[in-house]
């Protein structure tokens, strides 16, 4: 059962955010997705107690350091944001990003990428490879290395890994996805678990985003629906999804993919709570308790002497 704090957050979250359709036009969806996705930035200053914050805008690589006081310097959680693909930035998303920061110890680099539809697949992910190179260049060990991101940003850090090992880059210790969108195809509502107990979507909207997202690239592209790709030779992936999102079934079958090539995933399964529930730490125990779970799975695989 969910804790009384989640009961009332996924009361809230359906009754502003669920809607069968977010937009007659890409422009309504996109305006209404970067008015209610994300902490505004006029609160994200409450996650910032123990952490400094330091702004990186160099040509394309954008976002965000994320450093807890006396923090481990050589060890870097490269975060992805979500937002459909359309909306957020990193500061959006300091609830996650100081949440790993201290829980962890590790410094946290928030990616910030170019958005569809202004610019679509595959802008946002050339900029992480560029951010991930980046790290890279500063002589950041990639043993020492975590990828982490949610929703869309859980999709892009799947893209992320494929690309690094499709370019043959020295991959990153291991990685989190929170409730990652991993099949851009779009589907009727058949098949898919918990519909209506969804609190955040509807499957008319994968629809409306994966099309702001896509232009006129196909939604079986290995890059854009990780779900269809070889998923052989990534280093160990954390997946966590609430069982009554609509995005179960994007883990569940990734996860059982990569077990089946031979790799190293781990499923978890958070009862009855909202899409990316983890964005309301300190608020909700279930968010807290996600983020230590991650935390844990970065630190076992992130040691100096991997």
């Amino acid at each position: 059962m969910p804790s009384l704090p989640a009961s009332f957050f996924n009361n809230a979250v359906r009754l502003l955010i669920k809607r069968r359709r977010w937009g007659h036009d890409e422009k309504a969806l996109v305006h209404r997705a970067r008015d209610l996705f994300g902490v505004p930035s006029a609160f994200s200053w409450l996650w910032l107690r123990g952490i400094n914050v330091r702004k990186v805008e160099q040509n394309e690589i954008r976002g965000e350091w994320i450093e807890p006081e006396n923090g481990d310097q050589d060890a870097v959680i490269l975060y992805i944001h979500g937002g459909g693909f359309i909306s957020c930035s990193a500061q959006t998303h300091r609830p996650i990003t100081t949440g790993l920061a201290r829980r962890t110890n590790f410094r946290v680099f928030a990616a910030n990428y170019r958005l569809a539809p202004e610019h679509p697949f595959p802008a946002g992910l050339d900029d992480l490879v560029a951010a991930y190179k980046w790290l890279l260049a500063q002589n950041i060990s990639a043993a020492r290395i975590a990828l982490a991101g949610d929703s869309a940003g859980g999709n892009l850090a799947l893209g992320l890994l494929l690309r690094v090992r499709d370019e043959s880059l020295p991959l990153p210790a291991c990685a989190v996805c929170f409730s990652p969108w991993t099949d851009l195809t779009v589907r009727d509502g058949a098949g898919l678990p918990d519909i209506d107990r969804c609190a955040m979507f509807y499957p008319e909207n994968c629809e409306e985003f994966a099309s702001a997202y896509l232009y006129e690239t196909s939604p079986l592209e290995r890059y854009v629906s990780p779900a269809f790709a070889d998923l052989s030779g990534l280093p160990p992936i954390l997946f966590q999804v609430s069982s009554t999102e609509l995005l179960l079934d994007d883990s569940r079958r990734v996860h059982e993919k990569i077990q089946a090539s031979g790799g190293t995933s781990k499923l978890e399964i958070f009862d009855d709570v909202f899409h990316c529930w983890q964005m309301l730490d300190g608020f909700l125990p279930e968010a807290g308790a996600a983020l230590q779970g991650a935390a844990e799975f970065i630190k076992r695989y992130t040691w100096p002497d991997r």
